[in-house]
């Protein structure tokens, strides 16, 4: 590789693209004496006939090995070193990597020196050649010709160590990718992930569609919202928090299965399971419920992990997990009574329910909550941590799920479950209520919440209720987060590490 010396800055570099370092500055002088040359380093058009992976295969699968294989390659330079009249490089592209050899008698004296003093690690590269097999035995290009085709400017992180600071690797997540492996097959495994629900959903005879995310009303989940204008319209309109009031007019309007795989956006903290826009699907069944959305969980989730991952047990922090169903069904009640000791069905106000919690030596919730909210209470913190799942919970109180139908007998409680795996909640989904009256009288409560301080409440919305006025058959729905999915698959602690461009505090 040819050295990077310091230098004095160049009269031609632009505005804004001032040198950061020596090793900067003597890219741009080199960027610089190439143009002088006639060389465009920028080049609009190059021409390749393999990807390095296809090369390598196509000498692999050779007959005899007689027949020369002739290639084109191009790709990124990430190794290079020099052995007197030879040199030898690494080239990388999406499928892999693949080693070139330069000789000099092959390339001639003046592109053997224009090759060591004008490329450097970072460089984009064209070459043409023929594979072999070199000594050692690996799989290489004999390269006769080749062409710069994008100067890097800012050299890659080092080689052996790659790019450990967890900010830059956020802020910067192109350098992430090229330094390190193992995060290019996490992002890998998230678009596989993607596409095996896509096929699982598919072949049960769902029809995937897209929804409004800028809305003129949010709903379809307690959660703040982000506020935006229009202009045109001279409105304020809201990022979605969820898909399911829209998906939920496509089952009154006669489309009986459907889903959504999209963004959505939650005016949030920010910790290692939230991030403020995430990626959901959402999928909703008409003459379906929440016991047949257990079903469609459990089997989706166990195909998507046969599908990327070959099996469906992995190793999540640690602990040995496996996805194939069926997998065991919870009632809140049941599961709060095993891990405090307080029955929920017993303290069935909020004043009994605290009671039974001194009894039990619980610490309560803050002040103000609901008995709803705070059984909820007392299953994040003395339930969920025991969750490793799979799991499904279900059953849950009326006030925290106003979109879910009442349990036969139950009026406190309503058909619905979250499932848990690795001890986070997974997935979540309900027998959807569709008594429009009923469904109104819960925004309503929704709305008085709302004025007692409670941010998170959801708004009326006239809208939805006039379409299940119009009829919605019994549905059931069901919404996985696909984020937490792909952290449960690729065993990452943190949701940071399978988005490509998280959210970060500046």
């Amino acid at each position: 590789m040819s050295q990077e010396v310091a230098s004095q800055p160049s009269a031609n570099i632009p505005a804004g693209l001032e040198p950061e370092n020596e090793l900067i500055q003597a890219r741009l002088d080199k960027l610089q004496r190439l143009r002088e040359q006639g060389i465009d380093p920028y080049p609009p058009r190059v021409a390749r006939t393999h990807t390095t992976a296809q090369a390598i295969t196509a000498f692999e699968s050779a007959a005899d090995g007689t027949a020369p294989i002739n290639v084109q390659l191009a790709g990124r330079i990430i190794s290079w070193r020099l052995m007197g009249r030879s040199l030898f490089a690494h080239i990388s592209d999406s499928t892999g990597r693949v080693q070139l050899y330069f000789k000099k008698d092959d390339l001639g004296e003046e592109s053997y020196e224009h090759l060591k003093h004008d490329f450097d690690i970072g460089d984009f590269i064209q070459v043409s050649g023929y594979m072999f097999r070199t000594k050692t035995g690996e799989v290489s290009g004999h390269i006769t010709a080749y062409r710069l085709v994008s100067k890097s400017l800012h050299p890659l992180p080092e080689k052996w160590h790659g790019l450990k600071d967890v900010e830059t690797r956020y802020r910067q997540r192109y350098l992430d990718l090229i330094a390190n492996e193992e995060v290019r097959k996490i992002f890998i495994a998230r678009s596989r992930v993607v596409t095996a629900m896509r096929h699982f959903l598919d072949d049960r005879g769902f029809l995937e569609v897209e929804t409004p995310i800028l809305q003129p009303l949010y709903g379809g989940a307690s959660a703040r919202p982000f506020e935006t204008y229009h202009k045109a319209l001279d409105r304020k309109l809201f990022l979605r928090i969820s898909d399911e009031l829209y998906l939920k007019r496509l089952i009154v309007a006669g489309l009986d299965k459907v889903y959504e795989i999209g963004r959505d956006f939650r005016n949030e903290g920010i910790d290692t399971k939230h991030n403020p826009e995430f990626t959901m699907m959402e999928c909703y069944q008409a003459y379906a419920d929440y016991t047949d959305m257990m079903e469609l969980t459990e089997s989706m989730v166990a195909f998507i992990a046969t599908q990327v991952l070959g099996a469906t047990k992995i190793t999540y922090q640690g602990q040995e997990i496996d996805l194939r169903p069926p997998w065991p069904r919870y009632t809140m009640r049941d599961i709060i009574l095993k891990y405090s000791g307080v029955d929920i069905a017993v303290s069935t106000t909020l004043e009994s329910l605290r009671a039974a919690m001194r009894e039990q030596n619980l610490k309560e919730a803050d002040a103000g909550p609901t008995w709803g909210k705070q059984v909820d209470e007392i299953f994040k913190a003395y339930v969920e941590p025991h969750l490793s799942g799979p799991a499904f919970v279900m059953d849950y109180p009326v006030e925290l799920s106003p979109l879910a139908k009442r349990k036969p007998g139950a009026p406190l409680l309503v058909e619905r479950f979250e499932a848990f795996v690795g001890g986070f909640e997974l997935a979540n989904a309900f027998s959807e209520l569709n008594d429009p009256l009923d469904q109104r009288e819960r925004f309503l409560d929704q709305g008085r919440q709302q004025a007692a301080g409670d941010e998170d409440a959801q708004p009326l919305d006239e809208d939805y209720i006039q379409a299940l006025m119009v009829g919605m058959p019994p549905t059931g729905g069901l919404g996985i987060g696909v984020d937490r999915l792909v952290m449960v698959l690729t065993d990452q602690a943190s949701i940071r590490e399978v988005i490509l461009f998280p959210q970060l505090r500046t």
